[in-house]
């Protein structure tokens, strides 16, 4: 029988790694792939595969661990990039629908605790759906992106605070006075708790273990679950669910607490774990519990429930976020991105099927609300931004700004020089005849090691939006993108890459997504002569048509030979560097030198 069910666990993490690759091959989250794979593999389909009490314990595992690193990945600080208009649109993204899908359940008859259960679900939305969308649709540096990251991390926390506050009255089981009061008081003695702990003691424990210089990730990493599940257990005796303990443990292990480095490998520890392991379980053991009798018996219902969702969504949004003054357009734009549901709604959904509060019923109609509003928003959301960008109201709005180049050389100084006409720009270098020359061109200038924490932080590298390799050492150039990747989270990197750089040069590119500055590889000690000698020719052309900046040195290099393109100007004569994952739009200018 063991064996068994460790085949059934190994069937469910290949359909898991097939279902998820799938989706996200279609521009979907994992999630929902694992979702359908549930669905046919179990017993609304095939039959083929069931669920078990070691399955049900790993899927458990997997949402607290799951609710950790969606913790981790809010940053409260983030919401003020936003701040009004994402709260507007927050508010107005939950409580339309809240109550939508509240009076559509009574409508049909449901219990006051399965319509509570539906409007949470359909009140809350997906930041992974609109992260990994947001990125496809190159909109990370608009306003539009912000708005959307805000209303995801305050509509997901609103919605766990009254899946708190349900539960509590779960507890209860009637109305009495004196257990609401009990219930609250334990759920509030919770909340400040883990507040106070996490604000007060946890930095305690970073600042002594960075002192005894104990650098041991295995060892942060048993901390960090000791604590997960200290939080957790703390929930379950407030008689709130375990997740509510992990997200909160999530939210306060955060940049400051532990050594940066460390810190962020042990986010990816838990991506890894969950994502890649444990939440995979969960989602696909979920498909099991799903019913296709609901299309012949309920069909009315799963219409009316993915209706009010998507229009009270949309709607809600758009209405609510009036007052911010960017017009309803970019409002509905917003609607429409924040239309996607994925984990919180799935989670909820199923310990709400677990307590018997929701039917199977009720529960299917939920995940194929999810799947159904999920698939609309690249759909929706390219429709409403293209409209926006033909008006010209798709407005850019950078968080973090300005360029940390590495490089004093004549080619970084002359890149430098462009770019600080409108941008702040930092320069590092380890040369300190560079460095004097650099500060003698009015550029800001930072002598060190680039691949020291310290000299990063004396280039304000956590404030920087652009990280420029522009060495003549490859290795340099790649490590250096990867420590500002990983320990100072500049989310743009540019690499110069060798023509002699192997294939492994290139991989790693990828998995810091980083670009190749100029869109090509380039050999640096050419362009430094002809620079040096005033051998170079400064020119400009203006592109016609739209066209990926691969494809344009391309065409160029046919017609003319030995050229270096250095810059694209926005037809606002705001300028940025050339390189590989950029497109140049109609109008653009490009720089190049010859």
């Amino acid at each position: 029988m063991e064996e068994f069910k460790i085949f059934n666990l190994l069937i469910i993490l290949i359909g898991a790694w097939v279902g998820g690759s799938a989706a996200k091959k279609l521009g979907y989250p994992a999630i929902l792939g694992e979702l359908v794979i549930g669905i046919i593999m179990g017993p609304a389909i095939l039959g083929f595969l069931e669920t078990s009490e070691m399955i049900n314990i790993l899927a458990e595992v997997g949402i607290i661990l799951l609710m950790v690193y969606i913790g981790m990945e809010i940053n409260f600080r983030d919401l003020g990039k936003a701040s009004w208009p994402g709260l507007l649109a927050a508010i107005g993204g939950f409580v339309v629908p809240f109550a939508l899908g509240y009076y559509t359940i009574i409508y049909f008859e449901g219990t006051q605790m399965a319509a509570l259960f539906v409007a949470i679900a359909v009140g809350v939305t997906s930041l992974a759906t609109k992260s990994r969308i947001l990125v496809d649709l190159k909109l990370l540096n608009t306003r539009i992106a912000y708005v959307l990251m805000a209303g995801a991390l305050i509509s997901d926390t609103l919605a766990l605070i009254i899946f708190a506050g349900l539960l509590s009255f779960v507890e209860v089981g009637n109305i009495d006075t004196l257990g609401l009061i009990w219930v609250a008081g334990k759920a509030i003695l919770f909340f400040a708790f883990t507040a106070l702990a996490g604000i007060y003691l946890l930095p305690l424990l970073g600042r002594y273990l960075s002192d005894a210089k104990i650098k041991d990730r295995t060892l942060h990493f048993t901390l960090i679950l000791i604590i997960v599940f200290g939080f957790s257990e703390l929930a379950e005796v407030a008689g709130l669910h375990s997740i509510l303990g992990a997200f909160m443990a999530g939210l306060f292990i955060r940049d400051g607490v532990f050594n940066r480095q460390i810190s962020k490998e042990i986010n990816n520890v838990f991506h890894d774990v969950s994502i890649g392991f444990l939440a995979p379980i969960f989602f696909v053991s979920a498909g099991f519990n799903v019913t296709l009798e609901i299309f012949q018996t309920d069909l009315f219902m799963l219409i009316a429930v993915t209706v009010v969702a998507m229009v009270g969504k949309i709607l809600g949004t758009a209405l609510f976020y009036l007052p911010s003054g960017y017009g309803w357009r970019e409002g509905i734009t917003v609607g429409t991105g924040m239309n996607g549901r994925g984990a919180v709604e799935i989670i909820i959904a199923g310990i709400g099927l677990e307590m018997g509060i929701i039917s199977a019923e009720i529960f299917s109609i939920l995940v194929f609300m999810a799947i159904f509003t999920t698939l609309t928003v690249p759909l929706f959301l390219t429709w409403t931004t293209d409209w926006l960008r033909k008006r010209g109201e798709l407005i850019h709005q950078e968080s973090r700004k300005g360029y940390l180049i590495l490089g004093a050389n004549p080619l970084g100084l002359y890149l430098a020089k462009h770019l600080k006409e409108n941008n702040d720009v930092t320069v590092v270098d380890s040369n300190r005849e560079m460095i004097k020359i650099s500060e003698g061109a009015g550029i800001d200038s930072v002598l060190g090691n680039i691949l020291k924490e310290g000299t990063m932080e004396l280039a304000n590298a956590v404030d920087k939006g652009t990280f420029i390799a522009l060495t003549g050492n490859s290795e340099i150039n790649l490590l250096a993108a990867q420590l500002a990747n990983d320990s100072f989270y500049i989310p743009n990197k540019i690499v110069l890459m060798d023509p002699k750089e192997s294939g492994a040069g290139v991989h790693l590119l990828d998995r810091i997504d980083a670009s190749s500055m100029f869109a090509s590889k380039t050999k640096l000690e050419p362009w430094l002569f002809k620079i040096t000698s005033g051998e170079v020719e400064e020119q400009t052309v203006t592109v016609e048509e739209e066209i990926p900046t691969r494809q344009w040195i391309k065409q160029k290099q046919n017609l003319q030979k030995d050229i270096l393109p250095l810059i694209i100007v926005d037809p606002e004569g705001k300028k940025r560097p050339f390189h590989y994952h950029d497109n140049i739009s109609r109008g653009e200018k490009v720089i190049y030198l010859r």
